[in-house]
């Protein structure tokens, strides 16, 4: 599962939005977040200028139209950058109990640093300064969309139901086509990355208790 994903998925039960996503393991290398990070620290914003990851055509009035591959319709700018920020805001409710530190770095990165920075961009946008922040786009473009999850819990704080994240899949099902014996194997096997409290919860549909 690919964390971009993360910001659309909603409980199929009651339609709660937005879930809790625990992470337990990535199918993403360790070296491959080390190198988003080094991309990012090391490269010079110009250095972003050819980079195909963010196209910025221009309408017919001259005005600046974003896409990328989080907003992948055309979209002015302020509205590009309010989805965009929004969609930073969904790694909010993001647990990453992996082994993985690069990754938390990389989550970190883009929820405090990266925010902040076009978030305060967002205050007072100025097309001819887009470039400036292509760095910031494109590392947030390599995290949300080459990250892929294997192993996680999708969770709702609504209706109380989780969904087993197994082998990159979301298993997202109605109660009466979940597998039961297999599940509870996937629960029992993360028992231990998992907070107690988790599990005093009146957990759907079914529970290790």
């Amino acid at each position: 599962m690919k964390l971009w994903l993360f910001d659309i998925l909603a409980c199929p039960i009651c339609k709660h939005f937005p879930l809790k996503l625990f992470i337990f393991a990535y199918q993403t290398e360790e070296q491959r977040f080390d190198s988003y990070l080094k991309t990012y620290q090391e490269k010079n914003k110009n250095d972003f200028n050819k980079q195909e990851r963010i196209e910025i055509i221009y309408d017919d009035k001259d005005q600046p139209l974003i896409k990328d591959e989080i907003v992948i319709e055309p979209n002015p700018l302020e509205e590009y950058l309010d989805t965009i920020l929004s969609s930073i805001e969904e790694l909010d409710h993001i647990e990453d109990l992996s082994p993985s530190e690069a990754s938390k770095k990389c989550l970190t990165l883009a929820k405090e640093s990266i925010y902040n920075s076009l978030k305060s961009f967002a205050q007072n946008p100025d097309p001819k300064k887009l470039k400036n922040q292509l760095r910031e786009l494109f590392f947030l473009n390599e995290l949300k969309i080459d990250a892929e999850i294997d192993s996680g819990l999708l969770f709702c704080e609504s209706c109380k139901r989780w969904y087993p994240i197994i082998d990159t899949i979301p298993r997202m099902l109605p109660d009466e086509y979940r597998d039961k014996k297999s599940e509870l194997e996937f629960l029992e096997s993360k028992k231990n990355l998992l907070d107690e409290k988790f599990f005093s919860l009146d957990l759907k549909p079914f529970n290790l208790q």
